[in-house]
């Protein structure tokens, strides 16, 4: 053995690509394609051991290689010729070539020559034969991994996991005199246990150990006292604590029982914490924390859960010491360690080791599907074999579910032990301590969102949130038993106060109504006259632009500057579990110098006392927390609006508030991947189903095919048997009943907050952002990711809830308090997503009437200087379902292709709203200056849509005729579909406000309805003659049937034009359509050949031409039978007679008219109007349309005051 005699991973020059290594230098995560890494220590002969603890399933080569081998991000240890490796995830064993070899954990050289590999202990036999020896050959433990792929090695520094084979060493030996040593005292130690002294009669007997006190027997404590003083130093070495007080502490568990049956852990504790040294006990407590966290993380899955239940139940044992808790939680459980991992149930690695077959010996999947690959709703057909197998099925994962909630109920025992805040001896409850350790958590997890090396895994969190919810709505409801008048965990709430009192930091997270430095200003008179907060002028002066740059701030200007309303989080003396063996996520970036995070965020200056005292997070007391007589604590500040009554303990506010920022950090992200399991099994059904038809069409002649079909078969059941066993674990630990009720609690405390918060007005500004975020997600986590297993409509108060978050999300998408356009966008996404389905429609339609009324009238808002498109998709789907030929859910000609996603609210079945229908005309008519607002900006929007449209696709055209070969732009196509699809829906939103207030263009009455129906007939001609010209640019587009231009075609566009005439031309009174006839046909783009091609009847000079080709189908409405009635069609059929009529008669009565007298600008109409002051003259529809935006003269730019009639006096 060559090298250093402790054997640690070599971060300076032993490595390639990027990798977190621990502080111990032991634990490793991939941090690109295909990092490696290798030992400081080599061998070359001899039989040598070292273990590799995985705790992730992905791509990694485990082996040895020499000092010479050279990798890269391709090529990893079994790539080159003097490296050997074994990659448990395929299963195969590599040396530059690969085969087929067991399953492995732990990797030695053997014999002269060889390598042997073993699994959990168990010799796979013999890897490799003939390995290169020789001067200079000699070999380390080396590693390759992928990206996010974790393990921690075991060269020996710590007792290995499983026994040593004969003959084999572990790289780092052992610490054996010592470890002798230990034993013989702990032998002692036990002696003294198991004897008592008989004082009368002056003998020793023997006791019962597990009621061993710590009585004062001055001759028993002298002895211990001895004992401990060669023990204690012992006691801080990592090996000594894992293989002898852990396993001794673990011993007296073994006997079963619940853990309060064993006081002898906490005497001993208390015997500790008397005859050791303060320092000694701080380590050994650490080491011996640290060595359970890791046996609980790298512990294999058994099937009853049992390593980790018995990990678990010796953690709970030592936190039930109340002094070694508070030093644990002060020093040791947020700073050292991830102790987040205790909260985790890590998902097994492979189904058949956690012993998933036995537990679920009969797989079951979902396997009849609609056409859209969603699960159908009818159970009738299923037959009596399946009944059984999903029954059997059910009955399984009832089994796991009972085994992985007893390791849930002593993770929560854990957290309750954290949250106790009775144990006040000895300084600050225990609860109190969590609650800046817990907020200095979420303040590196908010702060540092990419940086993987501080941030908790999203998979360790969501274990979090659920154990926490339920620890903390445990104290809730303790709370409100002995305090009749407080509220119920089932009404919680975060009471407004807590966002501008400055007794909770939430750092540099955003406001609803922007910048807290903003806020204080702009808002610090409604502060102080609604929740008497006073702020310190000297803070408002100092807030200035310069101090937004929170990185380079000086230390004298934190110390000039004091805070009020918002408590400085501190600076990170280091991140918090930077110095964890193998858990700490490094703080080394192995390819750059050591990373920085070691420095403090800012530096803190002193801070001086203002009129609202802000602490920073360390600072808090109980007191400052909780409050006493004449002091609220963290509810200072209450505002009028808030019920003066007792909500619960102020400390358990703060963790409720904990939890919804959590969700926000990362929990939501995580429910939403794994959902991607039961999509496999979904998709594997369907492949399954599919093969099964196959077989039994297959002609019998054909073996070679039946064969390859039956290989297919046995795959996809294989992987099916495998994923529904998988999902059975996923749908225990992620998406039970239970965790869905959790979710949906969390959504009903971020609805009742945010109605609390609505009602103070102005303050509601500051509110952070991720309240709406979390009411929002999560209210689209249970009703997309939990659908499949439990249904959202099953819980309490379903409709209820629906209805007040529709409240909250019409109310709020056009809240002027709200400033930032992303929380805007996503309250407008899902108010357009809550108008898609059916049972959310109608909780919209169930808010009070001048809600609905406000959110009507805020979506007609002009729709300039704001996302209009998607209000515009808003407006679209409460109509689709009445327009003209509008009653699809796909296009006609895109109904052959499968959809993406079926589940999508584009996808979904029309469900038009009339109750909304009527409020918007009722609006549109008794609004005078409503109307013409709205509809200016949908016709300039349109015009601006439309033409970009055309532009695009004349771009499209051109670069498809090039001779060489080329490529569009797959953004420019998305683009191009997106403004024909803007088009489309803007014509539709055009229909409806025609359909439900046609006096609006046809009362000319009303001031601007003939110019509002002169701009609508002139774009109407426009898009018409754009898209039904013979042999035109829209058609080649449309039949080159690019990819990403599938939604652009002539039906959806021609018929939402159709639905708009018919309706002014047919649906109407004698007066309105001869007033739509007469604006129609004088509109210079008038071609009554475009209303012809919509129903087939081409022009017969282009029928002449098109003879030859006669096969190419024209497009006609009467071919789309299945899309639109035949009284839809009567009505297109009845228009284009009215019109042909017309413009014949028309035609003959136009007298030819001068030059002189048609405007001068357009040369289509006569000249009808004269401006004031210049005299200079046009038709009224140029000069209407040019004063919408400017109002200078079209000649000599003199401001036009007015505009009169003229008539052209007659001739003499």
């Amino acid at each position: 053995r060559l090298g250093p005699s402790t054997v640690v991973l070599d971060h300076t020059s032993g490595f390639e690509g990027l990798l977190l290594v621990d502080d111990d230098l032991l634990g490793v995560i991939g941090h690109s394609n295909f990092g490696s890494i290798r030992a400081t220590t080599c061998v070359y002969k001899g039989k040598w051991i070292y273990e590799v603890l995985i705790s992730s399933q992905g791509l990694m080569q485990i082996g040895w290689c020499t000092l010479n081998c050279r990798f890269n991000q391709e090529e990893g240890v079994g790539d080159t010729p003097d490296s050997y490796a074994y990659d448990g995830n395929r299963v195969r064993k590599w040396n530059v070539t690969t085969t087929n070899y067991g399953k492995v954990s732990t990797v030695l050289p053997g014999r002269q020559g060889s390598r042997h590999l073993l699994l959990n202990g168990i010799s796979l036999g013999t890897a490799f034969d003939n390995i290169t020896r020789g001067a200079g050959m000699a070999y380390f433990p080396a590693i390759s991994l992928s990206f996010k792929e974790s393990v921690a090695f075991n060269f020996g520094s710590r007792p290995l996991r499983y026994p040593l084979v004969e003959g084999y060493h572990p790289l780092q030996d052992p610490p054996v005199a010592d470890l002798v040593k230990a034993r013989r005292l702990l032998g002692y130690l036990k002696n003294v246990i198991h004897i008592g002294i008989d004082v009368t009669e002056g003998k020793l007997v023997e006791k019962d150990t597990s009621m061993w006190q710590l009585q004062g027997e001055p001759t028993v404590l002298i002895t211990l006292a001895h004992i401990f003083n060669y023990f204690s130093p012992l006691m801080c070495k990592v090996y000594l604590v894992e293989d002898v007080l852990m396993t001794f502490l673990l011993s007296i568990l073994e006997r079963g029982g619940a853990v309060e049956a064993h006081p002898l852990i906490q005497q001993l504790l208390d015997l500790m914490w008397l005859l050791m040294e303060e320092y000694e006990v701080h380590e050994c407590l650490k080491q011996l924390l640290m060595s359970l966290l890791r046996a609980y993380r790298f512990s294999p899955i058994i099937p009853d859960l049992g390593l980790q239940i018995h990990y678990l139940r010796l953690t709970i044992a030592v936190l039930k010491h109340e002094k070694s808790r508070k030093y644990l939680l002060s020093n040791v459980l947020f700073d050292v360690l991830r102790s987040v991992v205790f909260f985790y149930i890590k998902s097994p690695l492979r189904v058949e080791e956690a012993g998933l077959q036995e537990l679920i010996p009969t797989t079951w999947w979902p396997n009849r599907f609609t056409k859209e690959g969603k699960e159908s709703k009818d159970v009738k057909e299923e037959s009596a074999e399946e009944r059984l197998r999903r029954r059997a099925y059910e009955r399984g994962c009832q089994r796991l579910k009972k085994r992985i909630e007893v390791v849930e109920g002593l993770q929560v025992q854990i957290l309750k032990l954290l949250l106790n805040n009775k144990d006040r001896g000895g300084g600050e409850a225990s609860r109190y301590i969590f609650l800046n350790k817990f907020r200095k958590f979420l303040q590196e997890n908010a702060s540092n969102r990419g940086n993987l090396t501080v941030l908790c895994p999203p998979e360790y969190m969501v274990c979090f949130l659920h154990r926490l919810i339920a620890a903390l709505r445990f104290f809730w409801d303790g709370h409100k038993a002995k305090t009749p008048a407080a509220l119920s965990s089932d009404e919680a709430y975060v009471p407004p106060q807590l966002f501008y009192n400055g007794k909770v930091d939430y750092f540099d997270l955003q406001r609803l109504g922007g910048l807290l430095s903003h806020l204080k200003k702009t808002l610090k008179d409604d502060l102080a006259a609604k929740a008497n907060v006073l702020i310190d002028p000297a803070e408002l002066q100092s807030v200035t632009m310069d101090d937004l740059d929170e990185d380079e701030e000086s230390a004298t200007s934190a110390a000039q500057r004091p805070s009020a309303a918002l408590a400085i989080g501190g600076a990170l003396a280091r991140p918090g579990w930077l110095s964890s063996p193998t858990l700490g996520r490094a703080n080394r970036f192995l390819s750059t110098a050591a990373v920085s995070l070691m420095n403090p965020r800012r530096p803190l200056g002193t801070l001086e006392k203002v009129k609202v005292r802000t602490l920073s997070v360390e600072q808090r007391t109980e007191e400052d927390i909780e409050g006493t007589h004449g002091n609220e604590g963290l509810l200072l500040g209450r505002p009028p609006e808030e019920p003066d009554q007792p909500i619960t303990e102020n400390s358990l506010l703060e963790i409720l508030d904990g939890i919804v920022m959590m969700y926000n950090l990362s929990v939501h992200q995580q429910l939403g991947k794994m959902v991607g399991v039961s999509d496999d099994v979904n998709e594997y059904a369907m492949a399954l189903k599919d093969t099964e038809e196959k077989i039994s069409r297959c002609p019998k002649r054909r073996r070679d095919i039946h064969e390859e079909l039956l290989k297919s078969q046995k795959v996809f059941s294989e992987k099916l048997n495998h994923l529904s066993r998988r999902l059975a674990w996923i749908n225990v630990t992620i998406y039970s009943k239970e965790k869905m009720q959790d979710i949906y609690w969390l959504l009903r405390v971020c609805i009742r907050t945010i109605e609390h918060g609505d009602r103070t007005g102005s303050l509601f500004a500051f509110m952070p952002e991720f309240y709406l975020s979390v009411a929002m997600n999560s209210y689209s986590a249970l009703k997309n990711y939990f659908s499949p297993v439990n249904s959202m409509e099953e819980l309490p108060g379903y409709e209820e809830t629906l209805m007040r978050l529709a409240a909250i999300l019409a109310k709020h998408f056009a809240d002027s308090r709200i400033v930032g356009t992303d929380i805007r966008d996503s309250l407008m996404q899902a108010l357009a997503s809550y108008v898609c389905y059916p049972h959310s429609l109608r909780a919209v339609e169930r808010i009070p009437e001048e809600q609905r009324i406000s959110m009507m009238k805020n979506l007609l808002a002009p729709y300039e200087q704001r996302p209009w498109a998607q209000t515009n998709w808003i407006l679209v789907r409460l109509w689709r379902g009445c327009g003209f030929g509008y009653r699809y859910t796909r296009l006609p000609h895109l109904l052959k292709t499968k959809p993406e996603d079926a589940s999508l609210p584009s996808l979904q079945k029309p469900c038009p709203s009339t109750l909304l229908q009527r409020h918007m005309a009722d609006l549109l008519r008794s609004d005078r200056d409503l109307a013409p607002s709205f509809l200016n900006s949908v016709l300039n929007q349109l015009n601006w849509a439309f033409s970009e449209f055309i532009g695009m696709i004349q771009e499209i055209q051109q670069a498809a005729e090039r001779l060489e070969r080329n490529f569009v732009d797959s953004r420019q196509l998305k683009v191009c579909a997106t403004c024909f699809d803007l088009s489309v829906s803007l014509l539709r939103v055009l229909e409806m406000t025609v359909t439900l207030a046609p006096e609006i263009f046809l009362d000319w009455n009303r001031p601007s309805s003939e110019l509002l129906l002169r701009r609508l007939a002139q774009l109407l001609n426009q898009v018409l003659n754009r898209v039904t010209a013979e042999r035109n640019l829209f058609d080649r587009v449309v039949n080159l049937r690019l990819p990403g231009l599938e939604s652009v075609d002539h039906y959806p566009i021609l018929v939402a034009v159709t639905g708009i005439l018919v309706r002014l031309l047919v649906d109407t009174d004698a007066q309105g359509a001869e007033r739509a006839t007469a604006v129609m046909l004088a509109d210079p783009c008038f071609q009554l050949r475009s209303i012809q091609y919509l129903l087939g009847h081409a022009e017969p000079s282009a029928l002449a031409a098109a003879a030859p080709a006669a096969e190419k189908r024209h497009f006609s409405l009467n071919t789309y039978t299945e899309y639109i009635s035949t009284e839809e069609l009567a009505k297109v059929d009845k228009m284009l007679s009215h019109l042909s009529e017309e413009s014949k008669q028309a035609a003959a009565t136009t007298l030819p008219t001068s030059e002189e007298d048609l405007c001068p600008i357009c040369y289509a109409h006569p000249i009808s109007a004269i401006f004031r002051p210049c005299s200079h003259k046009s038709c009224k529809a140029c000069i209407n349309q040019h004063l919408m935006n400017n109002k200078d003269c079209f000649f000599c730019k003199a401001t036009i005051t007015g505009v009169d009639d003229f008539t052209k006096p007659a001739s003499s």
